[in-house]
């Protein structure tokens, strides 16, 4: 049964007093920022009480600092933490670091390339390290949107029309392709991107190739959607082997569709948290959330994006995309739906936590060599 609400305790043999949390932000890709922000507010959350924070910046040029002016703001106060955070510590080699701290939890605040993606992930199990979060497959897969789509069809989860090429592989035709096969208006992305980075909304061919260029000026991989009429739903999923999903939330973009401004910036989206949708239809929801969670081979969390056509073709639940390291301010959809769902934000860090250091026991239970 799927059902939404509080997650059980997390059932762990053996728990530290006080656990070393390594929070890994910054990044290479162009969401760099967004993760900055992300961990502000994270590091303001965390209990100091109950864990021992090593913040970990990872610049542009992808350095690894220690960020020792956010530990120190981290007990100043929350207004200086944004500034402190631009202050990095000495460089320092990544698995020097994971390997002189001892046990310790990384929490990974990364969103896109270089992060989000896998690569990040591979590093922390290659240094035996518990993490929050998607393992290296699903990070990957959450991240290439081309192959994520491809996993939810053969799984016949219900998706809007898509096409995808690499960028040798651009057809000479593809206004016309596109003209035939999905129609305009439509969607241009990069395939391995997140936050609305790179998408545009193309509503005849005369503004395509400008679209196709800046979408390929971030990634090699190209993505293009039919533009669904419909309302734009989330729901946030939250576990291992046993998932639990939220309620769901519906956004109301504040510009043409859902972007990186109006994301971050312009503030006129509205989180609608619950939606407002019959019972019946949010089962549906929750139980679509679930089936592509499982179907990425997702753990600790995610959110799952879909649109809802209710007009027209009248499709209704159409999956989007998951998200395996959703945007974690407080007023980010993910930890909204949770609060509305039961679950408040530091206690939701402290959740995600104990389902890394779950999934590293069991784990290891299959990985020993001695047996």
């Amino acid at each position: 049964m799927f059902t939404s609400g509080r997650c059980p305790p997390t059932t762990i043999s053996r728990v530290p007093s006080r656990i070393k949390l390594l929070v890994i932000f910054g990044g290479q890709s162009a969401e760099h920022d967004v993760s900055r922000v992300t961990a502000s507010h994270v590091l303001q959350a965390v209990d100091p009480e109950r864990y021992e924070v090593t913040p970990v910046a990872i610049g542009r040029d992808g350095r690894w600092m220690l960020a020792e002016a956010a530990q120190a703001a981290l007990r100043v106060g929350p207004h200086c933490l944004p500034d402190a955070l631009k202050v990095a510590g000495p460089t320092v080699e990544p698995m020097s670091l994971l390997a002189e701290r001892g046990p310790l939890v990384a929490l990974p605040l990364l969103h896109g390339p270089f992060g989000e993606d896998g690569t990040v992930q591979g590093l922390l199990e290659l240094a035996a390290v518990p993490y929050v979060g998607a393992g290296v497959l699903a990070s990957a897969l959450g991240m290439d949107k081309a192959k994520a789509k491809e996993v939810f069809a053969f799984h016949g989860i219900a998706q809007a029309r898509w096409l995808s090429w690499r960028a040798d592989e651009v057809p000479a035709d593809l206004a016309d392709r596109i003209a035939s096969e999905l129609g305009y208006p439509c969607f241009v992305k990069p395939a391995n991107l997140g936050s609305s980075v790179g998408v545009s909304k193309v509503h005849d061919p005369s503004e395509l190739m400008a679209a196709v260029d800046l979408a390929l000026s971030y990634d090699e991989w190209l993505v293009v959607e039919e533009a669904v009429v419909g309302r734009e739903i989330e729901l946030a999923v939250l576990g291992n082997l046993d998932p639990k999903v939220s309620v769901p939330g519906e956004v109301i973009p504040g510009a043409e569709f859902y972007d990186y401004e109006d994301k971050y910036h312009d503030g006129k989206a509205q989180l609608v948290i619950p939606a407002e949708l019959d019972e019946a239809v949010v089962a549906q929801f929750q139980r679509l959330a679930i089936a592509a969670y499982r179907a990425c081979r997702l753990e600790g969390m995610a959110r799952v994006d879909f649109f809802y056509e209710e007009q027209g073709p009248a499709r209704g639940p159409l999956l989007n995309e998951v998200n395996s390291i959703p945007g974690f301010t407080p007023i980010s959809m993910y930890p909204k739906l949770w609060q509305a769902s039961g679950i408040g934000y530091s206690e939701l860090i402290d959740t995600l936590i104990g389902l890394a250091l779950e999934r590293s026991e069991r784990r290891a239970l299959r990985s020993r060599t001695d047996r």
